[in-house]
């Protein structure tokens, strides 16, 4: 029996309602690939910057935001599959600054107002988001901890600024010095999880996370754009970064391409929650290798079983409470990415997994149909619920399964 491909009529459609977002003005350009077994279908629309007429490029190097975040769970796992970590092992040895954790009494406590963690924090903990440190999803200055994460440059309060983090060892310090928002295990909190992972790697391996990341996982899938920061000699592959502003209906720059772009020089930081570039083929390398369980051609990234736990729900309904804005009620995390696990659109899949990210892109697996969907735009999010061209997408690529 030959394996289902892609419907050409479908993915016609696709070039259209895709063509419309920039047509509106909505974007300038993107790149976007559906692949269903060995038929790959890829859309490169529109020109990198929105003020010159400079073609979009297959090779152009996005700023991926938090779909970074399934790439730095991988890593941390290949250090559980050398028995160099275990899943419930304290990241205490590791991560000192993490021990001894105080806890607010609740989000609205100030920041003396603690009582202490009942126990350490594991390396599933961080896996799962489940750390009890996360993003605050309320308007600035709602509760007194959002002004410390602000003032420390922790991230998740707003659109990553690579360049202006600060050292790795001063943001882990920095953390340190604040209470807990949760106990550890509690529930889920987006976000932080991600960056205290990439330490973890660092720590644990004893390299630069982004060595450890260009060594194991990129290098082995042929990720050759992928990394921290854009070099010079590929400036010239870089879109211009917008935010849309609503009350003049017009795009305002971000990050600009070049020198002066945020991902220009490299990081003082490397963020395992959001911090990578990357291109449309080589993510596609990243999410096939995820598809086939942990294989890429000859290169076994990881084992059947890693992949199969990592992208199974690990919440239980209490730890995703207070979540809805992120999860709804179709969606859950495992190991450093969504699951969805009830279906109430075309595309949600139970088991399908990914995660989007706040600079416009989106990345999903579903093992049930042997499909995977990458979409790179430049245009950040300007909410957590994913935004029309996301769901656009989607909907077009579940419409042209055959």
């Amino acid at each position: 029996m030959t394996q289902k491909g892609l419907v050409k009529s479908g993915l016609d459609r696709m070039h259209q309602v895709l063509s419309g977002h920039i047509e509106r003005g909505q974007m300038p350009g993107m790149v976007a690939l559906v692949s269903r077994h060995d038929d790959v279908h890829v859309e490169v629309l529109g020109n990198l910057h929105a003020d010159r007429n400079e073609r979009m490029p297959r090779d152009a190097i996005f700023r991926i935001a938090s779909i970074t975040k399934p790439v730095a769970a991988v890593a941390v796992m290949i250090l559980i599959e050398e028995c160099k970590l275990r899943l419930d092992d304290s990241i205490e040895p590791w991560i000192p600054e993490l021990a001894n954790r105080r806890v607010l009494k609740s989000i609205a406590s100030q920041l003396d107002d603690t009582v202490p963690a009942r126990r350490a924090i594991t390396v599933r903990d961080v896996l799962s988001y489940r750390m009890g440190f996360g993003s605050v999803m309320a308007m600035p200055d709602t509760y007194p901890i959002q002004k410390h994460i602000r003032e420390y440059r922790l991230g998740g309060d707003g659109p990553p600024h690579p360049a202006k983090a600060p050292t790795t060892n001063e943001w882990i310090q920095r953390l340190g010095s604040l209470p807990l928002m949760a106990q550890p295990g509690e529930k889920w909190l987006y976000n932080t999880s991600g960056d205290v992972l990439g330490i973890l790697v660092e720590r644990v391996s004893g390299k630069p996370f982004g060595t450890f990341l260009r060594e194991r996982i990129f290098e082995p899938l042929g990720m050759k754009d992928t990394a921290f920061n854009v070099p010079a000699s590929e400036f010239h592959r870089m879109p211009t970064s917008y935010t849309f502003n609503h009350a003049t209906n017009k795009l305002d720059v971000y990050d600009p391409a070049g020198p002066e772009s945020s991902w220009a020089p490299p990081p003082p930081f490397e963020s395992g929650a959001g911090g990578l570039v990357s291109t449309i083929d080589d993510f596609f390398a990243f999410t096939r290798m995820m598809l086939n369980k942990g294989r890429f051609g000859r290169e076994q990234v990881l084992s059947r079983a890693s992949v199969e736990l990592m992208t199974s729900d690990q919440l239980t309904p209490p730890q995703r409470e207070g979540a809805e804005l992120f999860f709804g009620s179709h969606s859950s995390w495992g190991l450093g990415m969504g699951v969805n696990i009830h279906r109430e659109e075309i595309y949600q899949t139970p088991g399908r997994f990914g995660w989007d990210g706040g600079t416009g892109t989106s990345a999903w697996v579903d093992p049930a149909e042997g499909l995977i969907g990458i979409l790179l735009t430049q245009r950040l999010m300007d909410s957590p619920e994913p935004p029309r061209v996301f769901t656009d997408f989607w909907t077009q690529a579940y419409s042209a399964l055959e």
